[in-house]
């Protein structure tokens, strides 16, 4: 089998297997929560999490608290509440059944 067939096939099964759905879901809720923001604040934590690169100790203290202060606005808390439930819900369940 050449190496193109191989790469066609591998899409092709990883595709299939995407909970399309539950994506769209995810995709809904993150919307709803990050909307939720002003159209500032959403600019601010992009250019925030942009310095950072992805670590919070690439930013000054001021702008740690700027970035948790406006997670704060995003509720967290209530995304992830939100998120578990459409996430572990939509796996099938593995293993022996209980009972």
């Amino acid at each position: 089998m050449s190496k193109r067939h191989e790469s066609k096939s591998l899409v092709k099964s990883t595709v299939g297997a995407v909970p399309w759905l539950t994506l769209v879901r995810v995709v809904m809720v993150v919307g709803k929560h990050w909307s939720s923001l002003s159209p500032k604040d959403r600019s601010r934590l992009a250019q925030l999490v942009g310095e950072s690169r992805g670590r919070v100790g690439n930013l000054s203290v001021k702008q740690r608290l700027e970035l948790r202060k406006l997670a704060g606005k995003l509720d967290l808390k209530g995304l992830g509440r939100e998120l578990v439930p459409l996430v572990y819900g939509s796996r099938k369940r593995r293993g022996r059944k209980h009972g």
